[in-house]
């Protein structure tokens, strides 16, 4: 049975003491349908570098993959990859996302 056919509705979480703001049960709802489905994982990634200009480390972050398979991702859906970082900050975010990707491949 879906919630919204039993008429539940994030107010009810917080009234039953679950959260304690419906931004919390929002957040925590948005953070399980994107672990439970890759595919919109990489949708939003795609999304986002092609309108937000994140970089291609971020969006394989967001998407959970690696940045080889982000790049070929970008291709394929016809996103021509940005390949240098524009600012200095955009630079420090990319190195940032390369180190967490590799303290997370070593911890494997």
């Amino acid at each position: 049975m879906r919630l919204k056919e039993a008429n539940v509705n994030l107010k009810d979480l917080v009234d039953a003491g679950i959260y304690e703001s419906e931004e919390e049960a929002m957040s925590d709802a948005l953070d399980l349908l994107l672990k439970e489905n890759p595919e919109y994982r990489m949708k939003l990634a795609l999304y986002r570098y092609q309108h937000e200009e994140i970089s291609i480390g971020k969006a394989a972050e967001i998407a959970g993959v690696c940045w080889e398979d982000m790049k070929e991702n970008l291709v394929e859906n016809g996103i021509t990859p940005r390949f240098a970082p524009r600012t200095i900050e955009e630079a420090r975010k990319d190195c940032e996302v390369i180190k967490k990707l590799i303290d997370e491949r070593d911890r494997k």
